[in-house]
Parts: C-alpha cells; structure tokens; sequence
C-alpha cells in the first residue's frame, strides 16, 4: 500500500478502508506520493464517501497531514471545504499551516512531526563526480531517501575535478574545474529526466576551485583559481539571455570556496587565498551589486561544505591548512552561521573528519556526503537534524569520493 499509494487511492477498496487503517497511512513517512496535496485529497475523498459516521475522525486524522508543508493556495481553499469549515480543531491546524507561510523567519521554533516532509516528496540527492581512488570519479549517483539508497545514474561526458554544480530549472549545470592541469571554462548541462547532456556557453574565466550557486533565477560562479592565481572574480548567467557576466569581485580571492544562498544574498565561506586558509565570511547583494564581510568563522576552511536551514548558514568539515603544510588537519567540526545577529556558533560534529565534502539539504536535514579523511576517499555518508543536533549514518555511495558536488533536485 506504501510504494503503491496512488494507485491505492484510485481504487474502490481505499474508501471502504477502517479508519485504523487510514490512520496508519497518513502517519506515514513512508507513502509513495509526489507530494502533500495528494494525502489531503485523498483524505477528503475518504470521509466524503460517508461523511456521517466519519466527519468525527477528520480532525484527529487531519493532524496527520503535514499542513506547513502545503501550498498556501492550497490551504486557503481548504479553509473554506465545507468538509473543514464548522470543525474549530480544523481550522486550528489549518491556521498552523498558515503561520509557517506568514512567518518565514519563526520557522526554527515552529518545527513539528507536522513540518518533517515524506520522504518521496523531498525529491533526489546527486553526488556528481569528485576525486576518488583512480584519479577522477566520473560517475553520477543518486540517493533515494525513501529507499535509503545510492545507486549510479549517469557518466559525465569528460573528467573534471574541483567544479561547480548548480541547479537551474531542475537541470543539473556542471561549470568549470580542472582537467589534469588544465583549467577549464566550459559548462555542461544534465537532464535527470531525459538523461542526456548538453554543452553551454562558457564562462569568461578558466576557474577550478570555484563556487557556485543560484540567486532569484541568474546562477552565480565565484572565485576559484584560473591556473595561474587565486581569484576574487564572480560571473552570472542570466538563463534568459544565455550569457555570461561579471558582477563585482570578492573582497578576497578564494579557492576551495563555500558558496550557498540565503535570505536574498549569496555567501562565499571560507576557502583558500595561496598564503593560507581562510575564517573569513562575505555575503553579495544583487540588487546593490556590493559584497559586505559578514563574522569570520572559528576555524580556517579550505574545501569547505556548505548549506542553509530555515534561516541558518553552515559550514561544514575542510582542512585548516594546505596539504603541504605538515600542521594541516582536517575538520569533523560545524558551524553554524546566523545572519540576524551575525554570530557563528558551534554544533554536533560529524562522526569523522571529512575534507572536499560535499554538503545538501534534502528534506530538512543536512547530508555530508564523502570527502577525504586523510587516508582514503569516503562512502560515507552522514545526515544532520537540525532540530536535534545529532548525526547519524545513512547508506553509504557506491564509489568513495572527494570534492563530488552534492545537490537536491525536485524529480
């Protein structure tokens, strides 16, 4: 009944089920749907196949609906269902979902069995390409939460290491790195539906070791280093205009650079400069075109993993010095940045140290994906819960990988 939910629902037995058995369902995380607004329906098509005798369960089996989670069109006209309307229990919870939608910013404390998403709505994790143990992972895996398991997809067209990945329109765009020792400034474009690639225009600059990230539509590459020096440089792609370019430099060149968005801006963490790794934070404003300097971190991090969390920045494992340094350490530590006061602060730590990991939000948890503990190139694979400030392990990738860029895309 879970993995076949949808054909479940359209069937004549799903509204002749005991209310038990709706129960059951309905709390699960575990039902095959593409997303909430299927359970509400089919709920609703349950009880009105006999709403005398199970108008009374409604709001008991409503609680069970992830009503944040919702689109806010969707729970306004639920509000008004004749089915909801003269239930205050209803619309209490109806009023729960509405406030997650009102106030973005209170989402931290508003958090609930209610706001934790199915696991087959949350959409896929990518962990594409990285270094591995023959000098250059070409393959694509993907991560189905629901099954807990990674499984390849797709081979990239040519090899590449310390890139970028971004994704644009549920397309995944791979943007420069390096090729052995040569620097590249190409851009490739992966379809997880059709599975086919197709080549962009390229960037202006050569750039291995760069970030990149997307800001209300255009995609943003940020810094990096071209081969010769570390870059402090930034281009956007404006997907309209299929062209790339630049928009103000970084007040510090940075290689191995962290790059994630959060509320409107775009944030380059850490990284490396040539001399040394860094703490130091800056965040960009499209609409003034200027970078600002936000608090440093407590710790130096080249290749560094970031993501954010309803409001919060994080960053994730790297190494404090270059590797040609004999005081380098590589770092299980986390970070947490909150842009309302400007203050980082530390968190749980990762079971192990992870260098180059590559870090993604899916659902609400965080993964930290691979990366290099000082000996070999990781499987591994870590996920951390906000709420409760703990790790734990999930499955493992097929193939031990550093440097893979890690992201989520609605399927």
């Amino acid at each position: 009944t879970m993995e076949h939910f949808l054909e479940v629902v359209g069937s004549q037995e799903f509204v002749l089920l005991p209310v038990e058995e709706m129960e059951k369902l309905l709390t699960s995380d575990d039902i095959n749907v593409p997303d909430e607004e299927t359970v509400v329906t089919s709920l609703l098509s349950w009880v009105g196949h006999d709403p005398f005798t199970r108008q009374r369960h409604l709001s008991s089996l409503l609680a069970h609906i992830r009503l944040p989670l919702l689109q806010p069109q969707f729970l306004v006209d639920l509000e008004s269902n004749p089915l909801l309307r003269d239930s205050v229990e209803c619309q209490r919870l109806l009023m729960e979902g509405m406030k997650y939608h009102l106030l973005p910013q209170r989402r931290p404390l508003l958090q609930s069995p209610r706001t934790r998403p199915r696991k087959a709505t949350v959409g896929a994790m990518f962990a594409v390409g990285g270094m591995d143990a023959s000098k250059g992972a070409t393959s694509i895996e993907q991560y189905c939460l629901r099954r807990d398991s990674w499984k390849q997809v797709a081979t990239m067209s040519g090899r590449r290491l310390q890139f970028g990945v971004a994704v644009l329109d549920g397309r995944l765009y791979v943007v420069g790195g390096r090729d052995g020792l040569k620097t590249l400034n190409t851009v490739e474009c992966y379809n997880p539906h059709s599975k086919t690639w197709s080549v962009m225009p390229p960037m202006s600059t050569h750039r291995h070791g760069l970030g990149v990230a997307v800001l209300e539509g255009p995609m943003y590459a940020v810094g990096g280093h071209d081969g010769w020096s570390y870059l402090s440089t930034v281009e956007r792609w404006d997907p309209q205009a299929r062209q790339w370019s630049f928009v103000a430099s970084m007040a510090t060149p940075r290689s191995t650079v962290g790059v994630a968005v959060l509320n409107r801006k775009l944030y380059a963490v850490g990284g490396r400069d040539g001399s040394s790794c860094l703490r130091s934070v800056e965040c960009f404003d499209p609409h003034t075109n200027r970078w600002t300097s936000c608090a440093p971190m407590a710790k130096r991090r080249g290749g560094v993993g970031v993501a954010t969390w309803h409001g919060f920045l994080y960053a994730i494992g790297g190494h404090d010095a270059p590797a040609s340094s004999l005081a380098s350490r590589l770092s299980d530590c986390v970070e947490r940045y909150d842009p309302q006061t400007d203050v980082w602060t530390a968190v749980a730590p990762m079971s192990i140290s992870r260098d180059a990991v590559g870090v993604c939000l899916l659902g609400d948890r965080l993964y930290a994906v691979g990366g290099y503990d000082g000996q070999v190139y990781l499987s591994t694979v870590e996920a951390y819960d906000p709420q409760t400030n703990e790790w734990t392990q999930v499955a493992p990738l097929c193939l031990g990988r550093a440097g893979a860029c890690v992201v989520a895309v609605r399927l």
